[in-house]
This record gives C-alpha cells, sequence and structure tokens, in this order.
C-alpha cells in the first residue's frame, strides 16, 4: 500500500514521518522541541492507521490547539483525543510553561482539501474541541489587545518558538495601565468563552490560568488577527478614544469594552 507522505516543519527544519514508525513530538521525541520542563517528554505522536494519518495528543496535562491555513478549521486536542490529518496542511499550537510553541504537518495527498468558500469544517469527535468558527464583534480596543498579545507571532516567518509578552509588556506596548488591560482581557476572554472557545475560563467563577496562551492560541488559529493588524499598534494613534467595532473570529458580540 503506498502512503501519502507527510512531513513536520518546526523551526526550519523538516522531519519526514515513516507510516512504519510514526513520529513522536515532545521534550525527548524524534522532533525534540525544547529543554522544557512543563512539556511532556512525548507530547504528540503522528501514526497511520486504519488508512488515515493521525495526530494524537500522548500527554496527560497539556493540549494543543490545531488548524488548517486559512482559519476555517480548529480543533482542541484534549489528552488521550486524536483527529486525523486530513488536510494538505495543518498548524499546531500548543503552551508549556511561559513558552508557545508552534508547528506545521504537511500532507502530500490528502483526503479532503480545503474549500475558501466552506466557512466551517466539522471536528470528527466532539471530545477533540471545537470545530466551528463563526463571527464575533471586537471593539477597536479589544483587537488591539489581540494583536499585542499576538505581537511576536505575527512577525515571525516560520513555526518555531516564541513568549507570550507579559500583562505588563502588552498594556505598555499600548500605552495603556495595567488595570485597563487586565479589563479589556476580561471582557474579550468572556465574549469569546460565550461564543464557544474553550479554555478561557477555569470553571464557574473563576479564569483559567493560561488564558493569555488559550488566547493567543485560538486568535492566531482562526484568523482573528493576521500579519497587516501589527499597522494598528504600529500607528501613534491607537491609544486615542475608540467608539467604533469591528469584526473578527467568533460569534455575536456579547458584551461591551
Amino acid at each position: 500500500m503506498i502512503h501519502s507522505k507527510v512531513t513536520v516543519d518546526f523551526c526550519g527544519e523538516t522531519y519526514p514521518v515513516s507510516p512504519d514508525e510514526g513520529l513522536t513530538i515532545g521534550r525527548s521525541g524524534n522532533v525534540e522541541i525544547d529543554d522544557n520542563p512543563y512539556l511532556h517528554r512525548t507530547f504528540l505522536r503522528i501514526s497511520h492507521d486504519a488508512g488515515f494519518w493521525w495526530l494524537t495528543n500522548t500527554g496527560s496535562t497539556l493540549s494543543a490547539t490545531v488548524a488548517d491555513e486559512q482559519g476555517l478549521f480548529q480543533a482542541f486536542l484534549n489528552p488521550g483525543a486524536r483527529i486525523p490529518l486530513a488536510m494538505h496542511k495543518l498548524i499546531v499550537w500548543f503552551t508549556a510553561g511561559p513558552t508557545t510553541y508552534d508547528f506545521e504537518i504537511v500532507v502530500a495527498s490528502p483526503v479532503f482539501k480545503s474549500v475558501e468558500a466552506e466557512p466551517t469544517i466539522a471536528t470528527p469527535s466532539d471530545e477533540v474541541g471545537e470545530a466551528t468558527v463563526g463571527r464575533v464583534s471586537l471593539t477597536p480596543d479589544q483587537k488591539l489587545l489581540i494583536v499585542a498579545l499576538c505581537e511576536p507571532f505575527l512577525r515571525r516567518r516560520e513555526a518555531g518558538t516564541t513568549q507570550i509578552p507579559s500583562s505588563a509588556a502588552a498594556a505598555e506596548r499600548l500605552g495603556w495601565t495595567l488595570t485597563r488591560f487586565n479589563r479589556k482581557l476580561d471582557n474579550v476572554c468572556q465574549k469569546l468563552a460565550d461564543a464557544g472557545t474553550r479554555g478561557l475560563h477555569g470553571g464557574v467563577g473563576r479564569v483559567a490560568s493560561n488564558r493569555k496562551a488559550r488566547l493567543v492560541e485560538h486568535a492566531l488559529s482562526t484568523k482573528l488577527v493576521v500579519e497587516e493588524d501589527l499597522a494598528l499598534i504600529d500607528d501613534d494613534e491607537h491609544d486615542g478614544p475608540v467608539d467604533r467595532t469591528v469584526e473578527g473570529a467568533g460569534s455575536a458580540d456579547r458584551g461591551k469594552a
């Protein structure tokens, strides 16, 4: 049987995947991501089974965000879950401790092909995560906050390793007080959580400890912000009064910043 060629691209290096042996990704996997004590020794595995290529989360605590290159599909890959690699290119994000990583999986002859006209693509299983990415109405301040948090990723040219700015650093970048930044962060996380985005709340009445990382992963994977949006924070006028709304990914506006 002839299997489609699958490769992993990380930090400018390409790793071919053998259909017989598969490929592991982690602190000491076939793809050694980083000597990060927060990262599992073997976190993700790519394998071939039942005629499909699969990405499996073999870790016990960390989750990963998986998306297509157009931002039409997103899956939240929990520990123990797996997803078929049914598209030409998938981008994977995950956070371990203070560091967020991303890499690309390329399938030479995928089972499905992304179609720009399709607004959403369903996940194979509810346990994997939310797949529908709709529209949410963001205020300009909310958009600026997300761009500031995603700035290091948007300025990069290849998949790799990045640290998300601290709240204090992002607030300073925008010319805001830390109190204002945290209030806006609360608002945008609540808005996206109400729209179905997972991982932004730790439970009833509690915020998730890694909500900034999850917000960044969601924003990048759904194209909520793109490289062109960097002009918003490079503009000296970004700290002025705002009262307009801008469109992003998610669902209907449910709150006011």
